[in-house]
Protein backbone atom coordinates (compact mmCIF):
# COMPACT_ATOMS: atom_id res chain seq x y z
CA UNK A 1 0.00 0.00 0.00
CA UNK A 2 1.37 3.20 -0.97
CA UNK A 3 1.28 6.26 1.60
CA UNK A 4 -0.98 8.94 1.40
CA UNK A 5 1.36 11.55 3.82
CA UNK A 6 2.87 14.90 1.93
CA UNK A 7 6.51 14.07 0.80
CA UNK A 8 8.02 16.67 2.68
CA UNK A 9 7.00 14.37 6.28
CA UNK A 10 9.21 11.41 4.58
CA UNK A 11 12.24 13.50 3.55
CA UNK A 12 14.53 12.78 6.23
CA UNK A 13 12.89 10.80 8.51
CA UNK A 14 14.41 8.61 11.06
CA UNK A 15 13.05 5.18 12.34
CA UNK A 16 13.78 3.05 15.69
CA UNK A 17 14.71 -1.02 14.86
CA UNK A 18 15.16 -3.20 17.63
CA UNK A 19 16.10 -7.01 17.16
CA UNK A 20 15.76 -9.73 19.53
CA UNK A 21 17.78 -12.65 18.87
CA UNK A 22 16.06 -15.39 21.21
CA UNK A 23 18.05 -17.56 22.94
CA UNK A 24 21.04 -17.41 20.77
CA UNK A 25 24.22 -20.44 20.67
CA UNK A 26 25.79 -19.49 24.61
CA UNK A 27 29.62 -18.45 24.39
CA UNK A 28 29.29 -16.90 21.02
CA UNK A 29 29.75 -12.84 20.13
CA UNK A 30 26.70 -10.77 18.62
CA UNK A 31 27.34 -7.68 17.23
CA UNK A 32 25.13 -4.96 14.85
CA UNK A 33 27.50 -4.44 11.67
CA UNK A 34 28.09 -0.41 11.20
CA UNK A 35 29.81 0.21 7.76
CA UNK A 36 30.39 -1.73 4.72
CA UNK A 37 32.84 -4.11 3.34
CA UNK A 38 36.45 -4.95 5.21
CA UNK A 39 35.63 -1.49 6.41
CA UNK A 40 32.76 -2.20 8.86
CA UNK A 41 32.96 -1.92 13.11
CA UNK A 42 31.07 -4.61 15.27
CA UNK A 43 29.20 -2.30 17.29
CA UNK A 44 26.98 -3.57 21.06
CA UNK A 45 28.79 -6.38 20.99
CA UNK A 46 27.17 -9.03 23.50
CA UNK A 47 28.64 -12.95 24.41
CA UNK A 48 26.01 -14.99 24.83
CA UNK A 49 24.51 -16.71 27.65
CA UNK A 50 21.75 -18.42 26.10
CA UNK A 51 19.42 -15.63 27.08
CA UNK A 52 17.37 -13.22 24.25
CA UNK A 53 19.74 -10.24 23.50
CA UNK A 54 18.37 -6.65 22.17
CA UNK A 55 20.23 -4.56 19.34
CA UNK A 56 18.37 -0.95 19.56
CA UNK A 57 19.24 1.78 16.49
CA UNK A 58 17.68 3.80 13.83
CA UNK A 59 17.95 3.97 10.25
CA UNK A 60 16.87 7.23 7.95
CA UNK A 61 13.74 6.27 5.28
CA UNK A 62 13.02 8.35 2.48
CA UNK A 63 10.81 8.01 -0.24
CA UNK A 64 12.08 6.13 -2.44
CA UNK A 65 11.86 6.52 -6.85
CA UNK A 66 8.72 3.78 -6.70
CA UNK A 67 7.23 4.93 -3.79
CA UNK A 68 8.01 2.54 -1.41
CA UNK A 69 10.21 3.31 1.54
CA UNK A 70 13.88 3.27 1.42
CA UNK A 71 16.35 3.00 4.02
CA UNK A 72 19.56 4.59 4.61
CA UNK A 73 22.64 5.01 7.32
CA UNK A 74 25.93 3.60 8.51
CA UNK A 75 23.95 -0.13 9.38
CA UNK A 76 22.05 -0.68 5.93
CA UNK A 77 23.64 -2.60 3.42
CA UNK A 78 22.01 -3.63 0.09
CA UNK A 79 20.86 -2.14 -2.68
CA UNK A 80 17.58 0.14 -3.34
CA UNK A 81 14.31 -2.31 -2.84
CA UNK A 82 16.44 -5.13 -1.23
CA UNK A 83 18.16 -3.49 1.82
CA UNK A 84 18.97 -5.61 4.88
CA UNK A 85 21.48 -4.78 8.36
CA UNK A 86 23.68 -7.44 9.84
CA UNK A 87 24.67 -9.31 12.82
CA UNK A 88 27.40 -10.48 13.41
CA UNK A 89 28.49 -13.62 14.79
CA UNK A 90 31.59 -15.09 16.56
CA UNK A 91 34.68 -13.40 14.32
CA UNK A 92 32.80 -11.23 12.45
CA UNK A 93 31.70 -9.55 15.56
CA UNK A 94 35.69 -9.24 16.85
CA UNK A 95 35.66 -12.76 19.08
CA UNK A 96 39.20 -14.88 18.98
CA UNK A 97 39.30 -17.95 19.61
CA UNK A 98 35.59 -18.89 18.50
CA UNK A 99 34.71 -21.98 15.08
CA UNK A 100 31.93 -19.53 14.33
CA UNK A 101 32.19 -16.77 11.87
CA UNK A 102 28.35 -15.61 10.46
CA UNK A 103 26.48 -12.96 9.84
CA UNK A 104 22.95 -12.81 10.27
CA UNK A 105 21.22 -10.93 7.05
CA UNK A 106 17.52 -8.95 8.58
CA UNK A 107 15.45 -7.59 5.54
CA UNK A 108 14.34 -4.02 5.67
CA UNK A 109 12.70 -4.06 2.54
CA UNK A 110 9.47 -5.52 4.27
CA UNK A 111 8.89 -2.93 6.48
CA UNK A 112 5.28 -0.92 5.01
CA UNK A 113 4.27 2.54 5.26
CA UNK A 114 2.06 1.58 8.04
CA UNK A 115 4.48 0.30 9.88
CA UNK A 116 6.72 3.62 9.66
CA UNK A 117 3.29 5.93 10.34
CA UNK A 118 2.49 3.51 13.40
CA UNK A 119 5.30 5.72 15.21
CA UNK A 120 6.64 2.97 17.09
CA UNK A 121 9.75 1.33 18.14
CA UNK A 122 9.85 -1.50 14.82
CA UNK A 123 10.89 -4.94 16.64
CA UNK A 124 12.53 -7.78 15.01
CA UNK A 125 11.99 -11.16 16.90
CA UNK A 126 14.45 -13.45 15.38
CA UNK A 127 15.60 -17.10 16.52
CA UNK A 128 19.32 -17.03 17.11
CA UNK A 129 19.72 -20.97 16.58
CA UNK A 130 18.69 -22.94 13.91
CA UNK A 131 17.11 -26.18 13.66
CA UNK A 132 20.72 -27.69 13.57
CA UNK A 133 21.80 -26.14 16.48
CA UNK A 134 23.91 -23.70 15.34
CA UNK A 135 23.91 -19.73 15.27
CA UNK A 136 21.41 -18.76 12.63
CA UNK A 137 22.59 -16.99 9.63
CA UNK A 138 21.86 -15.36 6.68
CA UNK A 139 18.69 -15.67 5.84
CA UNK A 140 18.46 -19.25 6.33
CA UNK A 141 16.40 -18.42 9.68
CA UNK A 142 13.40 -17.42 7.57
CA UNK A 143 13.32 -20.96 6.32
CA UNK A 144 12.78 -22.57 9.56
CA UNK A 145 9.28 -20.28 10.57
CA UNK A 146 6.32 -21.60 10.27
CA UNK A 147 4.62 -18.10 9.25
CA UNK A 148 5.68 -15.58 7.09
CA UNK A 149 7.85 -13.03 8.96
CA UNK A 150 7.14 -9.29 9.85
CA UNK A 151 8.54 -6.63 11.68
CA UNK A 152 5.95 -5.54 14.74
CA UNK A 153 5.58 -2.11 15.71
CA UNK A 154 5.72 -1.52 19.69
CA UNK A 155 3.99 0.92 22.24
CA UNK A 156 7.04 3.10 22.13
CA UNK A 157 6.38 6.44 20.20
CA UNK A 158 9.81 7.02 18.25
CA UNK A 159 9.77 8.14 14.57
CA UNK A 160 11.21 11.04 15.11
CA UNK A 161 12.17 13.82 11.44
CA UNK A 162 15.48 14.78 11.69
Amino acid sequence: MLHDWPTTILIGMQISLRVVLRKPTAGVDFALQQGRGSKYEAVQRQRSTGKDLKFEFTVGVKTGKDGAPDFSGPFVQGPRGDRYFYIDIGTYAGQLNTCWSRRLKVPLSCITWDLIGSNSTLTADIPGVGKNGEPNCAYGWMKELDRPWQWQGTSRKDAKPL
